[in-house]
Parts: structure tokens; sequence; C-alpha cells
């Protein structure tokens, strides 16, 4: 069956040269752009309840740019003026880019990891005599976990942001050739929303393996799965698939 309308259960990119505009071009279909999934900040009261004091801490461990934003917004609530000394461990360039919004990059000491956790972690192991804070969602990676309690440092997670589903009664009667999702809240969401969902000829692709398995344990088909070692990213992937479906 040919692919002419895809949903991307995320946010519509805001920069011009996004891949996705590119594969609209190229091949002619039609993509929309809808959260399955939103963030939503917890208020400082309950991050005291969580034995949080922020001033305990000499590191700060950052794994996206929610956990940025909700830590400057929860330090501000709590009238805590973040030290000049915080040393910050930044996942990935893009959350370390990010952090600029908020610090002088320059004037800080910030370490940044290559893409994965594990990744980071030789830059924790070397300074494991600070005192580690990991702000971040309800919903932690179990590799992060387990890769700081390997290293032996002193650390402590707090929950500081909620992924919550989004409602998309809107969606009921529109229908998509393909659905994209990149993590198991948007299955987990695609079901709560629709409990009656019937796949029948729309096709799935999915991002990841944690991904893969959440599909697949609710009785989805998977139709498109990235990455893969010839397809590294989802639109490659989507593209792959398109160029095949719709020569038919």
């Amino acid at each position: 069956m040919k692919v002419k309308t895809i949903l991307v259960s995320q946010p519509e990119p805001k920069v011009e040269n996004s891949p996705y505009f590119d594969l609209i071009d190229r091949q002619k279909v039609k993509i929309d752009f809808i959260p399955f999934i939103h963030v939503e900040g917890v208020s400082g009261k309950e991050v005291r309840g969580q034995k949080v004091d922020l001033n305990d801490y000499t590191a700060i461990i950052l794994t996206s740019r929610n956990a940025v934003d909700h830590y400057f917004r929860i330090a501000e609530e709590l009238r805590f003026k973040v030290p000049d000394t915080m040393k910050y461990f930044c996942q990935s360039e893009a959350v370390a880019y990010y952090l600029q919004k908020y610090v002088v990059y320059r004037k800080r000491k910030i370490y940044v990891g290559k893409r994965t956790f594990t990744e980071l972690s030789p830059l924790i192991k070397k300074y494991k005599t600070e005192k580690f804070l990991l702000p971040s969602s309800d919903k932690l990676k179990p590799e992060v976990p387990k890769v700081l309690d390997e290293l032996g440092v002193n650390w402590k997670q707090s929950t500081f942001y909620r992924t919550v589903v989004s409602d998309l009664s809107d969606l009921r009667d529109v229908y998509y050739d393909i659905l994209v999702f990149f993590s198991p809240s948007g299955i987990e969401s695609l079901l709560q929303n629709f409990p009656d969902f019937e796949q029948n000829d729309t096709r799935i692709a999915v991002f990841g393996n944690t991904t893969i398995k959440a599909a697949t344990e609710n009785g989805l088909r998977v139709d498109i799965k990235a990455p893969t070692p010839d397809t590294p990213s989802m639109t490659m992937a989507l593209e792959k698939y398109i160029k095949q479906a719709n020569k038919k």
C-alpha cells in the first residue's frame, strides 16, 4: 500500500533544514507533527518532599534539555543561587549547548559526553568525590542508575518533571498511513487515548529497542525500525520504506 500521510508523535522541528522537510519535498508525502506525550514540571514543594536540598550538591547530571530547564526553574522557585563552582555533566553536546541558555559557558565547569549515558560515565568517574544530583523525569532509563551505582559515586535522583500522556481526542476519526514513535510513552499514549485501536493497514515506525519492545508487547505490528546499519535515522528508514511502497 502506498504512503501518502505520516503522523510523527513529536513536536514539529523548529529548524528549517530538518530532514523531515526534505523528506516531504522528495517523496511528496504529508507529515503532521503531534506530540503524544508532554512534560509537566513538579513544584519546588514536591522536590523538597523528596528530601532534596539543592545546597547539598556540587555537581549536576543533565541527560536532556528538559532536565536543564526544570533544574533552573526549581532553583529559581526555591530561591537557590546556583554557585559558579557547580560542575555540570551533560550527556551530549546538544544538552551542553542548551545549558548556555542559563549559564555563561566559558566561565563554568562543564563536562560533555558523546551521546549515551554510558559514554558520560568516565567523566563522572574522574570526579567521583563530588555529590551528584540527577534531576530527571519520573521515567528514568534503567541504564542511568545502573551506571551510577557501578561507578560507586555519591548520587541522588530527584523527579523535577513528569512525562504525561497528551489528549489526542481530536485524532479519533483521522487516518494516517504511518504512525511514528520514539518512546514507550508514545505507545502508551496511543493505547490510553484509543483503547480500541486496531492497526489494520496502518504502518508503525519505531525508534529504539525499548520502543520496539513496547509496541510488540502491546500487540502492534512494527513495519519500520530505526536505527539500523542501513538507516541510522528515522527519516532515512521512512524514506527507504516509502520508496519501496510507492513504486508499486
